[in-house]
């Protein structure tokens, strides 16, 4: 298959989306100093669902799902698109955009011994070695002399971004074992239809009618999350995918929590401590001992391009990969494989589409 883009263009692009994606921490943080994180999720979700909607006409790509799509649909919609927005909203509130983003990207750390203890992925060593560094780092996050454990809010907030990670995961668990029928592409629409229509109906049960003082920062930063760290990113990492080698992009994306602190300190004035740059090296770095040796193994270029974007238990991408949505608190529509169509994933469940080819073939024949 050959590369839609230049590999300059698509490394550029890629860049644009990590810091994209990185950038939304901070200006979610925004957001819900002006808005519950109730409404914040519900209105940045039906702004992103509309995007979404222009986008899957304009690609001719919008259908309507298949019965057996709706456990998948209901799973990211409820776990991904609505628990994990609406609890790092909450965290947002009281915990730094730039800690916040670290812990949130230990996601992958949960994946791999859930994966093992449920879906009975074999867990190599290099991975064990990638959680166990993982975890040293949320060791030194949450160490007496870098955290105030007397501190009620820093707990809850904290305990909230880390209960967000673990809906991801619980969604990644489910996303993978999934028998896909559908392009997941083809049902972010979908998913993000009824993330919006839970959102709201919890939002006016909570909070009520929302009274928001718009300004042009504020809109500005809904409109930032949903279009861009959304709708274009999710057309974005299409292009992307379907030109760069899987580790590139794999790795490429542990720039992002990066990205996130980075901004984070520069607009919204965050100190960085050196726990917090220890625990990132840390983290960021057992994911990339665990996404390296898949990685890695030998493939000549075409295969490159046209496999799935899926390196190993530990791969952030894997987990962009496989779940949808976020709407602008990072890896929102994640890119790889489940964007370029290709769905044959050893170990990953996800066999609806290569065995629908199979099919195909057969009748063909």
């Amino acid at each position: 298959m050959k590369p839609i883009l230049s590999r300059h263009a698509a490394l550029l692009l890629f860049a644009v989306v990590v810091a994209v994606w990185g950038s939304n921490w901070a200006v979610t943080k925004i957001v819900v100093q002006s808005v519950s994180p109730l409404w914040a999720s519900a209105i940045r979700s039906a702004i992103a669902t509309v995007a979404l909607l222009a986008l899957l006409r304009a690609r001719g790509q919008l259908a309507l799902p298949r019965r057996g799509d709706v456990p998948v649909i209901l799973t990211v919609a409820i776990l991904h698109m609505g628990a994990f927005a609406v609890l790092t909203a909450f965290g947002l509130q009281l915990v730094p955009a730039g800690r916040s983003i670290v812990l949130g990207y230990t996601t992958p750390l949960w994946v791999a011994p859930a994966a093992w203890l449920f879906l009975r992925e074999p867990v190599a060593r290099s991975q064990l070695a990638g959680i166990g560094l993982g975890f040293a780092g949320l060791a030194i996050m949450f160490n007496p002399l870098a955290f105030d454990w007397s501190d009620r809010n820093a707990l809850i907030g904290n305990a909230m971004i880390l209960l967000a990670a673990l809906c991801w995961a619980a969604n990644i668990l489910y996303v993978r074992a999934h028998q896909w029928i559908s392009s997941p592409f083809q049902l972010v629409f979908w998913q993000a239809l009824l993330a919006t229509a839970i959102l709201s109906v919890l939002a006016l049960a909570f909070d009520g009618v929302p009274l928001i003082t718009w300004n042009p920062e504020l809109a500005g930063a809904f409109l930032y999350g949903a279009i861009f760290g959304t709708a274009l990113a999710h057309w974005a990492v299409v292009m992307v995918n379907r030109s760069l080698p899987a580790v590139t992009t794999s790795l490429g994306l542990l720039a992002t929590p990066v990205m996130g602190v980075a901004v984070s300190a520069i607009f919204l004035g965050e100190p960085i401590g050196i726990s917090l740059i220890c625990a990132m090296a840390l983290i960021l770095g057992g994911i990339a001992i665990g996404t390296i040796p898949r990685a890695t193994a030998p493939r000549n270029v075409e295969e490159e391009r046209q496999a799935p974007r899926f390196v190993g238990t530990l791969s952030l991408e894997r987990i962009h990969d496989r779940q949808i949505g976020i709407f602008g608190l990072g890896p929102d529509f994640g890119p790889g494989s489940q964007l370029g169509g290709a769905c044959d994933i050893p170990g990953s469940g996800c066999r609806g589409q290569r065995h629908q080819g199979r099919r195909q073939r057969r009748r063909s024949q």
